[in-house]
């Protein structure tokens, strides 16, 4: 049960879904706000990163977390989710591992790509 969106009120649900999805709009912010200082590249991929990951989480609360991993590997998301979720990894691979900063920022536009395609298979016919 501790899974299930259920067993929150809805206005707990909604309260935490909006203060992840704030949380994610800020760290995105703050970390475009950051890429411009020296070494900002790796503090733009890590918030960035984190602020996509935050949206994405904040829907678990509105759906819970068992829901929002089925809807997000139904057949018509799996290759968005697969795409999002390995740029998110790839983003932090190319800035910390790799030291690639240009990879690291084609990741950062796969990332808000994926996640623009992935969104949007949640609204019928937008795709």
């Amino acid at each position: 049960k501790v899974l299930d969106a259920s067993t929150l009120s809805f206005g707990t649900r909604v309260k935490w879904f909006a203060i992840c999805f704030v949380a994610g709009i800020v760290c995105s912010i703050l970390g475009t706000a950051l890429l411009w200082l020296p070494k900002g590249i790796k503090l733009f991929a890590v918030f960035y990163t984190l602020g996509n990951i935050a949206a994405l989480a904040s829907t678990c609360f509105l759906m819970g977390p068992v829901k929002q991993l089925k809807a997000m590997f139904e057949p018509k998301r799996l290759i968005a989710t697969v795409v999002m979720l390995l740029c998110l990894v790839l983003t932090l691979c190319a800035v910390f591992w790799w030291n690639k900063k240009g990879l690291a920022m084609l990741f950062c536009i796969l990332q808000f790509l994926a996640m623009t395609w992935y969104s949007l298979s949640y609204i019928p016919f937008a795709r």
